[in-house]
């Protein structure tokens, strides 16, 4: 998880319920990416009419789905927590549901919470009997609401406003009471559309354009809540109720299935193209290296798509103003066929003529998403020489499930790809690795286990209890190792799931050192079920549910569900507890324990560790980057804890100042003492939304972030090289922390 600038605390907080929009709309970075804003006149945009993409009622197929999603989650075959659809998991799903469309309490009132009230005991037979209307009833007043909000809003752009008051937005009503009517509301909004113009103002931003930047702001949201479909609502209102059965069981309709199964694998088969929407237009936000859009020598960052067409002679389909997810699905398509595509160049205006390209669609391996390896030299010190650390990038636990199945000898592994990486360390003079987990989510249970098996010499890496009470054991059956040298693992309050399963047998092992930060604590096993298996559907109709089936347990025996990893090495955390992570969730399951199962154990840190914190202690505190990461964490977190900013102009401009007065004064000083500059050094908060900056400079800031400093994985490679110093220096200490045993040389080698 990256550390926010506090001026992402001002972003604005009126904006479209995520539990929507992050499932009508295509994940980033797939092949089809998320809105950015045209510069350019919009008036036309701002002032048409869109029809509603909402039916009236649900589906035959929405009603039977419905069915086989309670009779999956009820039966004690599937689930490994069933609960029964009773009145109170009922008035669960119906705070859940009002939770997906207005966790900020921005639109409803507590009067519409009220008319709501006799829905809270008959949802659950809703769902059982699939008569949806009452989440559709609910829905069509929150869009209501939703459009009485913005037309207030965009009302409030036409007068001044005064910022030498003392008042104070809160941007965090999780906690707060419904609304009492309409008029509480526009207080709230009053102060949220204040503090939107301020953060322009701030900017350097003139009345007139922030007028003109506000307005389409919010006439965009009224758009995503118009676009909205019935497959949009119906997948939010079943997973108030998969919600409900505990944090990880989630419903997809089809096409988020189809999307969830490609990121697993990090492939697809289209044009190799990172596309987001632009207003009207769906635009090139990234050009896969080596995919067909890139081959094709003609589009460019930042075209906008006006028209595709299938084959070489299908009609040519208009796509203006369509949702993204809607354009992906016609652009996307099988391997070796064609798509022809009319564009608007980036420097052509809008009234320009669209130039075409034909493009043969191909299998695209998402590579940015893969690991990737770099070198870090750890200085000499200790009398010891400077030590070569490898690093591996690793963001997912990712495996093509379909392609192993076709080709078992070549799929996208994540294993596969980690074993590749060190095959080239072992060419390059390594002493040792860290393996950088955090912010990795997880993915594969199969490749948890096998990238634990590249450094163990066989043996169980995780245990699995189902529902039943049944413990299996899965193990590294393979002998030999593709790395038996000195190893640590890097982790965040990011890193779930597989990332625990691995980060935790490393742990028991004794085979390397933890650092980072405690992680998610997610100890449970998801299993895919698809819901067009049964009737045995040759397109598919129902969708399939992510459903929680068993726990892990670490081979030592305690959960990584709830408390996650504890570091070995612990670094300030960036996060609190209560914010981000397993515990943070209401129905999250227990930390609990099971027996132990026979282990190697390679080592025991223990003994070292104190001498690897002293020697880290004495390190960071002449770590200007360091140190200032520590400083930013700590001003982030005292800042997210107040929940509210100043609309007062002078105290927020003295904000702003003092924030880039210490960028500055730090960029100075990394560039007294050699030490590398931040790319985004300069950048200040420009008052935008993502989706109203330019993008070809902001796809290009991306870029540049990946390129900033980082003190954390340095400061972990200088403790690994740490490690290896003191058990080199100290054959006493080494044979107590890494007893001769068979498997991975020792670290003193």
């Amino acid at each position: 998880m990256k550390i926010k600038t506090s001026a992402a605390l001002f972003t604005l907080a009126l904006a479209v319920p995520l539990a929507l929009l992050a499932q009508s709309a295509a994940p980033e970075k797939i092949e089809i990416d998320a809105p950015k804003t045209d510069q350019g006149s919009d008036k036309s945009l701002i002032d048409k009419s869109r029809t509603t993409n909402l039916p009236a009622a649900p589906t035959v197929d929405q009603t039977t789905t419905s069915k086989m999603v309670y009779g999956l989650l009820s039966d004690s075959r599937y689930a490994y927590r069933p609960r029964p659809l009773d009145a109170s998991l009922s008035q669960d799903v119906f705070k859940r549901y009002l939770e997906a469309l207005d966790g900020n309490k921005q639109y409803f009132t507590a009067a519409d919470i009220a008319k709501f009230e006799p829905y809270k005991a008959s949802l659950g037979d809703a769902i059982r009997s699939g008569d949806l209307a009452p989440a559709w009833n609910i829905f069509s007043v929150y869009r209501q609401r939703v459009n009485d909000r913005i037309a207030y809003a965009r009302s409030l752009l036409k007068q001044d406003f005064d910022f030498s008051t003392d008042e104070h937005w809160e941007y965090d009503r999780e906690k707060a009471p419904w609304a009492a009517n309409a008029q509480e509301l526009d207080a709230i909004w009053k102060k949220s559309v204040k503090n939107d113009w301020l953060r322009l103002k701030l900017a350097g931003k003139q009345p007139a354009d922030i007028r003109a930047t506000l307005d389409k702001r919010y006439a965009n949201m009224k758009r995503s809540i118009d676009e909205l479909k019935g497959e949009d609502v119906f997948q939010s209102f079943l997973n108030s109720y998969t919600g409900a059965i505990d944090p990880h069981t989630d419903y997809f309709t089809p096409r988020t299935a189809d999307t969830f199964n490609q990121q697993m694998s990090l492939s697809l088969e289209g044009i190799g193209a990172v596309l987001q929407r632009q207003d009207d237009y769906v635009a090139i936000r990234e050009i896969v290296p080596g995919g067909p859009a890139a081959l094709s020598g003609k589009l460019q960052v930042g075209d906008r798509i006006v028209a595709v067409g299938q084959g070489k002679s299908g009609a040519m389909t208009d796509v203006i103003g369509w949702r993204i997810d809607d354009v992906v699905q016609q652009i996307r398509g099988k391997k070796d066929t064609q798509v022809r595509i009319d564009y608007l160049p980036v420097s052509a205006g809008v009234d320009a003529k669209p130039a075409r390209v034909v493009i043969t669609r191909q299998k695209i391996k998402l590579e940015e998403q893969a690991a990737k390896s770099e070198i870090i030299t750890a200085p000499a010190a200790n009398g010891q020489p400077a030590r070569r650390v490898g690093v591996i990038k690793l963001p997912a636990f990712y495996q093509d499930f379909e392609g192993r199945r076709r080709n078992p000898d070549d799929y996208n592994s994540a294993t596969r790809d980690v074993a590749r990486l060190l095959a080239q360390f072992k060419t390059q003079n390594i002493d040792g690795v860290v393996l950088d987990l955090r912010n990795n989510g997880g993915g594969s249970l199969d490749e948890a286990v096998d990238l634990t098996g590249l450094f163990i010499d066989k043996g169980p890496v995780v245990q699995v209890r189902e529902s039943g009470g049944r413990v299996a054991v899965n193990a590294d059956r393979k002998a030999g190792v593709a790395w038996d040298g000195p190893l640590a693992v890097l982790i965040n309050r990011g890193s779930a799931s597989a990332s625990e399963i691995f980060a935790g047998a490393i742990q028991d092992y004794g085979r390397g050192l933890v650092i980072g930060e405690t992680s998610f604590g997610k100890g449970t096993v998801q299993n895919i079920v698809d819901l067009d298996r049964w009737p045995a559907n040759e397109t598919a109709r129902f969708g399939q549910v992510k459903l929680t089936i068993a726990q892990f347990f670490r081979v030592a025996g305690g959960s990584t569900q709830f408390k996650g990893v504890v570091p070995d090495i612990a670094f300030p955390a960036s996060v609190d507890a209560s914010e981000y992570g397993e515990s943070t969730y209401d129905n999250a399951l227990p930390w609990t324990r099971i027996a132990a199962v026979p282990h190697t154990q390679y080592g025991n840190f223990a003994a070292l560790l104190p001498q690897l914190e002293k020697l880290h202690a004495a390190r960071i505190a002449k770590d200007k980057e360091f140190q200032w990461w520590a400083q930013d964490v700590a001003e982030y977190r005292a800042e997210a804890a107040k929940k509210y900013v100043s609309l007062n102009e002078t105290v927020r401009r003295a904000e702003r100042d003092k924030q880039e007065a210490k960028r500055k004064q730090r960029q100075a000083e990394r560039k007294a003492m050699g030490l590398d500059l931040d790319p985004l050094a300069d950048e200040s908060d420009d008052g935008l939304s993502s989706n109203e900056r330019d993008i070809v400079k902001d796809a290009a800031r991306d870029k540049l972030a990946d390129k900033r400093p980082d003190p954390l994985l340095r400061e972990s490679a200088a403790i690994l090289a740490d490690a290896i110093d003191v058990l080199g220096q100290d054959r006493k200490l080494s044979a107590q922390v890494l007893p001769e045993s068979t498997g991975p040389r020792s670290w003193a080698d």
